[in-house]
């Protein structure tokens, strides 16, 4: 990323996030000062990183140019951990690019007014896992990982007993039992976090090579009759079919009321995530257990009920937790690693000192959403 001779660096902008609960930050200052001394100008917004524990002298100290947020959309390129605001775009200029979990599948507006404005969008949510050159740059990889882990910790604050068995003169309380549905990279961690905590574990999905994954955590694996073949291209599991998906549903409910927790984990960035447990089998979940969906979003939940970012007491006595968003309630590790993600996809598009988002490399094609059709003027 060496600068070229007497050309002008290229300027990173890193925003501060305003989404509601969004603690994270998209660069850290130990990422800050490698990217300086590589040759990138970087400008941090005032309080960038205060949510997440990083002061503005250790940006200054890494580096950085503090500035407003007018100045620091003025960089080349924007990192960010979500998409700008829709009502940023007259402020950005053609041939911007934005890096970040743009998600701009599932935010139309978003997404035409980054395409009526010129500006490159880089979203890593796109980033194909079968590319090993590219596992340095998978968000959503570091950032699953960090929510699983939070899940069971939010799992276990939210029940009412002991995961752990635990033997005392009072008498023996009999360990938590936990499932996990779906067991990428948030599920095994949640798998794993459970079981270090002291849990009875089982862990279920529709990849077949996910069974291995559970018991070599020493947890169980769920296995359904109704179970298809669910692996899918990237490293992904496949979207059900509306019969595959009623089929896994109705086994599942006969499973899910015999567990104290449990924990969904099926994302899909930019669109509805697929439900896997019913208002119905909520219901028949006995009082005092737990629910947490990593799902839960305004498109939608794993789960019938769960309200993104709050908890919900149904009538039953069970409690539903929407967690979409567990990464940001570790900030100081999430932004880390993600930090560390940003930095290099920059890498890949920051050749020579020059910023070339349009290149042909297999990894910026993967990521670079395509500029949205233009829509119809009104009648």
């Amino acid at each position: 990323m060496a600068l070229t001779p007497d050309a002008p660096p290229v300027s990173v902008g890193v925003l501060r996030e305003h989404g509601a609960g969004e603690r994270r930050v998209a660069l850290v200052p130990e990422v800050v000062g490698r990217l300086t001394r590589e040759g990138l100008a970087v400008l941090v917004e005032r309080g960038a990183g205060e949510a997440a524990f990083f002061p503005d002298a250790a940006y200054e100290a890494a580096g950085a140019t503090l500035g407003d947020r007018t100045a620091v959309l003025a960089a080349d390129v924007l990192a960010c951990v979500h998409a700008p605001d829709a009502g940023l775009a007259p402020s950005l200029h053609r041939g911007q690019v934005v890096v970040g979990l743009l998600a701009l599948g599932g935010h139309v507006e978003q997404a035409h007014a980054l395409g009526s404005a010129g500006v490159v969008a880089l979203d890593l949510a796109l980033l194909p896992r079968t590319l090993s050159r590219a596992q340095s740059m998978d968000a959503l990889t570091s950032q699953a990982s960090v929510a699983g882990y939070r899940a069971a910790i939010v799992a276990a604050e939210a029940f009412g007993r002991f995961f752990p068995m635990m033997i005392t003169a009072a008498g023996t309380a009999k360990p938590a039992r936990v499932l996990v549905l779906g067991t990428g990279v948030a599920g095994l961690q949640a798998i794993g976090t459970a079981r270090r905590l002291g849990a009875q574990v089982t862990g279920y999905d529709i990849r077949p090579s996910s069974a291995d994954e559970v018991r070599s955590l020493g947890a169980t694996f769920l296995q359904l009759t109704s179970t298809p073949e669910g692996a899918g291209e990237g490293g992904y599991a496949r979207e059900l079919t509306e019969d595959e998906r009623a089929a896994q549903q109705a086994e599942l409910a006969g499973h899910v009321a015999g567990f104290d927790v449990v924990i969904t984990t099926a994302q899909v960035p930019g669109r509805r995530p697929p439900v896997l447990v019913t208002a119905d089998t909520v219901a028949a979940m006995r009082p005092g257990s737990v629910v947490v969906d990593l799902g839960a979003s305004d498109l939608g939940g794993n789960v019938e009920g769960s309200v993104p970012d709050e908890r919900v007491v149904t009538p039953g006595g069970a409690t539903v937790v929407g967690a979409g968003n567990l990464a940001a309630e570790l900030p100081t590790a999430a932004s880390s690693a993600y930090a560390r993600n940003v930095a290099a996809v920059l890498r890949a598009v920051v050749r020579d000192g020059r910023l070339d988002a349009d290149s042909d490399d297999e990894v910026v094609k993967a990521i670079r959403v395509p500029a949205p059709a233009p829509t119809a003027p009104p009648p």
